[in-house]
């Protein structure tokens, strides 16, 4: 899994996820369900700098997603960029969320938001997030972004699935909930 690395961006904790064990089997399963990639212009970067230039043909895991993320469409909503130079990678233009929507649509299959928080919120607000997979680790940063920020729109969630690996990292996934 990318991961923002040690001092990117300012955050001085970064790459710490890569000390536990157990998620690859996890990753690799959500990967394989993967049919498209939508990311903002910031996770996209780091994507790009990392599967884009990495060897598909690496042993395990590194090499199998390298493969498939080259593969599969990636859509990118940014304000800021112009161009795109990762194989398969599309900007979505200046209504993310109509772009999302028409996504949504036509691909029928899983679209994955990794990292990208003000892109999930953007989704969030036009009620355009099926699901949320949310990774628990045992430690406390103290400090970083927050995936759910002030502001965030009222969500109601199910919860649909835990899973707890031995390195004490739980697994939440959560469905949309209709339920007032």
């Amino acid at each position: 899994m990318v991961q923002v690395r040690t001092g990117e961006g300012g955050f001085e904790h970064g790459g710490w996820q890569y000390r536990y064990v157990g998620e690859e089997e996890i990753v690799a399963e959500w990967e394989s369900k993967t049919e498209a990639l939508l990311l903002c212009r910031e996770t996209y970067e780091i994507f790009a700098g990392a599967w884009g230039v990495l060897d598909e043909d690496a042993e395990g895991l590194q090499g199998e997603l390298t493969g498939r993320n080259n593969r599969i469409p990636k859509y990118v909503a940014s304000r800021t960029l112009t161009e795109v130079g990762w194989q398969n990678t599309r900007l979505l233009g200046s209504d993310e969320a109509a772009a999302v929507e028409k996504l949504h649509a036509e691909r029928g299959g899983e679209i994955r938001v990794w990292g990208s928080t003000q892109l999930i919120r953007t989704l969030a607000e036009r009620d355009l997030v099926d699901e949320y997979r949310l990774v628990v680790h045992p430690t406390v940063l103290g400090t970083g972004r927050k995936l759910f920020s002030g502001g965030f729109p009222l969500t109601r969630l199910a919860l649909t699935e835990t899973r707890a690996l031995l390195s004490g990292v739980v697994i939440n996934t959560y469905r949309r909930s209709h339920a007032s």
